[in-house]
């Protein structure tokens, strides 16, 4: 006799196409442990309220939400008149789930046909069944009137705290179904105290069996399906993470359509780069660990002391990055050049108001009136930056060098886009005043955003990892590298982390721009991919 499990295996697998990737179009194959999480949901007695799924990224957990969002409205498990909604911490994060089921969609014309797809409000309705589907985000307003019969919350381990007010209205809201449905499917959050991890405690510690897969919770309204490395036992092995067997406790695709190769590059690299480390373990092993580290160890950073080669200066292309921050605080121009011997030599300047040195010196406990004096720090004249000076040295580079690129902060730059344009001597009120700058210096933006900055800090670790640079050990950089923290988002992008970071960071922030704009438009486009959804499972 067919299980209902398998009845809806059978239907996803007879519908259901690769949405996107190398394989896009063809059959949608379930790996066993997606089969195992749909028979364990749709076989068990009773029914489980809340299901939790955790595993390492690039799983395709998205793919399975996907699956099952499909199942309850247009398929065998959904039901007459009934609400169903997905919920995300961003409007894209919202939407990643309803995108791909309108992929599928695409894919399955006897899908298609009894489904509508409203992209502006991020909805799927079945008429022929009266369902209706809707992705909500945290910018979406109180929610208290919905009564959803099924329900996915997506990363819900990104909640920092045992609270998010989405979450509380939308389980607050199934009053009206007696078999209502909750998938949680998510990576782990960092620490006990956040929501996910204190729901998934909860079903654990009233489990008869804490160690079976799923986890049945006392009153068998939770499973808990969890895949992650072991935090204990290997206490003497610090390198224990970094090997297969770690990997393939976190990762049930591993050697499937998540590749070994790919996990074991991030292994070595976060086992060389204490920065990637808990990003490795969090995302990859699926560990409790905060995904923030000190982003450049300062081993690593020491070991590119060398003294810049000028020569590189004189015959190789510049690529510079220019941090404007705050006019009280330090406004940093890095430059950076490949010389004959394959290195990346690096000058940094550093310009700050002479009044009131000393003080912001004593607050950010940084010697920033010795460096002054030293030459290390340019003095402007007066208690605020006058964007003069860093826009005239701008100027004179442009000049005298071949000058490939420089990258910017778009906040704030309208006061120096000016600046430049009145030493160049072009009428600041020109409609064209712009684009007459960019004819003579080659501008280039780059927001302070995950996406934004991601192609820059790779590419940064990298030449970091291969001992590429040549800073001269500049104090002023040098201690921008010590306070520089690096966050992470859901994809795995990274950007620096002012409010994070222990001082200031304007040298460094300004070093990984002008690292982004070095590989060239073809190679930050390629690096902004992702890999995973070229293999035809898609993760976001």
């Amino acid at each position: 006799m067919t299980t209902k499990g398998e009845e809806y295996i059978q239907w996803v697998e007879r519908y259901m196409r690769v949405p996107e990737g190398d394989f896009v179009g063809q059959p949608l194959i379930l790996r066993p442990f997606q089969k195992h999480i749909i028979r364990s949901i749709y076989d068990a007695e009773p029914r489980p309220r809340y299901v939790i799924i955790t595993m390492g990224k690039k799983n395709a957990k998205t793919t399975l939400s996907g699956v099952l969002l499909l199942l309850n409205i247009c398929g065998p498990e959904s039901k007459p008149n009934s609400q169903l909604y997905s919920t995300g911490q961003s409007r894209k994060q919202a939407a990643t789930i309803y995108k791909l089921a309108c992929k599928m969609l695409n894919f399955a014309p006897d899908l298609d046909a009894v489904c509508v797809q409203k992209d502006s409000t991020k909805e799927i309705v079945c008429p022929e069944r009266g369902t209706e589907y809707m992705a909500l985000s945290s910018e979406a307003k109180s929610q208290h009137g919905a009564s959803p019969r099924f329900l996915v919350h997506d990363e819900l381990g990104m909640v920092r705290g045992d609270n998010w007010e989405l979450y509380d209205a939308m389980e607050t809201a199934d009053q009206a179904h007696a078999d209502a449905m909750t998938i949680i499917i998510s990576t782990q959050a960092p620490g006990d105290g956040d929501l996910l991890s204190i729901l998934t405690d909860d079903a654990v510690r009233t489990s008869d069996d804490p160690d079976a897969h799923p986890v049945v919770s006392g009153d068998k309204k939770t499973l808990v399906f969890s895949w992650a490395a072991d935090e204990k036992g290997h206490e003497d092995d610090k390198y224990w993470v970094f090997t297969e067997e770690a990997m393939r406790q976190a990762n049930p695709a591993l050697g499937d359509f998540l590749s070994i190769e790919s996990m074991m590059k991030k292994a070595n690299d976060a086992k060389r780069m204490p920065s990637k480390e808990n990003v490795y373990r969090n995302f990859q092993l699926n560990q409790r660990v905060e995904a923030v580290n000190p982003f450049v160890p300062r081993g690593r950073w020491m070991a590119c002391k060398g003294k810049p080669d000028t020569e590189a200066l004189e015959s190789g292309r510049l690529y510079c990055g220019l941090d404007l921050s705050k006019r009280t605080d330090l406004t940093a121009l890095a430059t950076i050049a490949q010389g004959r011997d394959g290195l990346w030599h690096v000058w940094p300047e550093f310009w700050a108001p002479r009044l009131g040195v000393i003080e912001r010196a004593k607050k950010d406990r940084a010697p920033y009136d010795q460096w002054m004096d030293s030459g290390y720090i340019k003095g402007t004249p007066g208690s605020t930056v006058d964007y003069e000076f860093p826009a005239q040295r701008i100027i004179d580079l442009c000049r005298s060098y071949d000058v490939g690129a420089i990258a910017f902060d778009p906040w704030r730059f309208d006061v120096m886009l000016k600046e430049l344009a009145r030493l160049l001597d072009i009428p600041t009120r020109a409609d064209d005043m712009k684009d007459l700058v960019l004819e003579r210096v080659p501008l280039v933006p780059i927001p302070q955003t995950y996406r934004g900055m991601s192609v820059g800090m790779e590419t940064f670790e990298a030449r970091l990892l291969g001992e590429a640079f040549r800073h001269g050990g500049h104090p002023v950089l040098t201690m921008c590298s010590a306070n520089a923290r690096a966050d992470v988002d859901v994809n795995g992008n990274m950007r620096l982390d002012k409010l994070r970071s222990t001082g200031r960071i304007d040298g460094l922030q300004a070093l990984v721009m002008a690292n982004g704009v070095s590989v060239g438009k073809e190679v930050q486009t390629e690096m902004a991919e992702s890999v995973y959804e070229s293999r035809g499972m898609v993760e976001v």
